[in-house]
């Protein structure tokens, strides 16, 4: 079975792997560690040598002023007087001398012997014959001073190395890597558990260095993430609801086709009746009851084609009567006679658009009017302004009410599909929402707020005559 030996590259990477996957506290302290020792080695390699060369000269310049007073007979008292230095005097033998000394002594019997690299003792021939004079230079003293010299180095580098490994990994990478990255990996946690309270950053802790742009960035991505989300939920909200109007488009559709058989029958026997009718008021009554019937098949072939985006007859419409006509069809309920109604649109106050279509639009928003104001001292009025946007003319029509007004978390989305706790919640749930498309598709806008007096006021603007004349032209 063949065995494999790793490469010293493939034993590099590998160590260089086991490096990277360390956590950023151990890792800071390996490399901590490693630039001190190489800084150790650096500063006693390069002081150390340099000092113990400084105390070779100063030793071999002490040997020769010492020697130079050695040979003066003169001398020799003040030298003995020394300390530090080690006088004796006798034979060969008693000062234990080296052979080359007494050979060059034998020689030259007037001069030292001064060898510093066979030993640390002058020799001088003394005036009494066969005997030596010695005197030995404080060796000790100068391999001690370099050997202290090594050790307080050592210690000044060591008490460097504590305190810069205090100031580091207790006060400075604390407060400017280590609690900034862990506030990030909080913050990721959060993200990714739902915990929208903690998942951003508090800007009070981000800093203006590399790290804090990294945090910033975050927090906007994070920031952009949750309103797409939001705009994405809103969407299939969205979705959901057309869905749903698709289905009830082809339930009222298929409805009214079933209404319209029985509804032309009706429709046919009172305009019998009123062709039969002698009476006046019998026939006032057949009339108001054919207008609604032909308004009802008028809604039921509207409904056939609710799924569908068709293009309706527009002409130019006179609001006032329009307004008329709708509140007295929802004047039916019996509320109605107890509430104040006030129509201050003008004679000439007109829009362009489908009568029958804008009709249902103001019908809904009376009866949710209605609905909405107090049994007693109830107010409703329609307003009327004129409007310039765009280089076209528009007619702002207002239905307001004194009633409780929108709630807050309703108001944005009460043009939504089956929303139940809106104006027209009593309804379908839809009136606003169809009355939103009715007035889109006549190119105008719809829209609702509260009054700063109380009660809500809806926002119709639709195009007056001028502006769509102007514009074909």
């Amino acid at each position: 079975m063949a065995t494999f030996k790793e490469t010293p590259r493939q034993l590099g990477r590998q160590a260089f792997r086991i490096f990277g996957n360390l956590k950023i506290r151990p890792k800071l302290l390996i490399l901590h560690n490693l630039f001190f020792l190489i800084l150790t080695v650096a500063v006693y390699l390069s002081v150390i040598p340099v000092f113990e060369k400084r105390v070779a000269s100063a030793k071999q310049r002490e040997f020769t002023l010492l020697a130079q007073l050695f040979n003066d007979d003169a001398g020799i008292p003040a030298l003995q007087q020394m300390g530090s230095y080690n006088y004796r005097h006798g034979d060969a033998a008693t000062l234990a001398m080296p052979q080359a000394a007494i050979e060059f002594l034998d020689e030259n019997p007037t001069r030292v012997w001064v060898s510093p690299g066979i030993s640390d003792t002058i020799y001088k021939r003394s005036k009494i014959a066969g005997l030596f004079r010695a005197i030995t230079i404080p060796e000790l003293y100068y391999d001690g001073l370099v050997t202290r010299a090594k050790y307080t180095l050592l210690l000044v580098l060591g008490v460097l190395y504590l305190a810069a490994i205090f100031v580091l990994e207790f006060l400075i990478m604390p407060a400017y890597v280590y609690r900034p990255i862990q506030l990030f990996l909080d913050a990721d946690a959060a993200a990714r558990h739902e915990n929208r309270e903690r998942e951003l950053i508090p800007v009070r802790e981000i800093l203006e260095d590399e790290i804090g742009q990294i945090m910033s960035s975050r927090n906007e991505i994070v920031t952009r993430l949750r309103q797409q989300n939001g705009e994405l939920d809103a969407a299939r909200r969205k979705l959901l609801e057309q869905d749903r109007l698709a289905s009830l488009g082809l339930l009222s559709a298929s409805v009214a086709h079933e209404l319209n058989t029985p509804l032309a029958v009706l429709q046919g026997y009172i305009e019998k009746f009123a062709e039969e009718s002698k009476s006046a008021q019998a026939s006032e009554r057949l009339a108001r009851m054919l207008k609604m019937t032909q308004r009802l098949r008028r809604i039921s072939e509207s409904l056939v084609g609710f799924s569908r985006v068709r293009r309706e007859q527009s002409e130019p419409i006179a609001l006032r009567e329009l307004i008329e006509e709708a509140w007295h069809m929802a004047s039916i309920e019996e509320k109605a006679s107890r509430v104040r109604f006030d129509n201050e649109t003008k004679l000439e106050d007109y829009v362009v658009g489908n009568a029958d279509r804008l009709l249902q639009v103001f019908l809904n928003l009376i009866r949710n009017a209605l609905q909405a104001v107090p049994e007693q001292g109830g107010e409703i009025r329609i307003v009327t302004a004129h409007l310039k946007r765009e280089g076209s003319a528009f007619l702002s029509i207002k239905v307001e009410d004194n009633g409780p007004g929108i709630p807050p978390e309703v108001l944005p989305e009460i043009f939504d599909a089956f929303v139940s706790t809106r104006l027209d919640s009593k309804g379908t749930g839809l009136g606003l929402t169809v009355s939103e498309g009715i007035i889109h598709q006549h190119g105008g806008t719809i829209s609702a707020a509260n009054r700063a007096c109380g009660g809500a006021s809806l926002e119709v603007r639709l195009l007056e005559p001028a502006a769509v004349a102007s514009a074909s032209s």
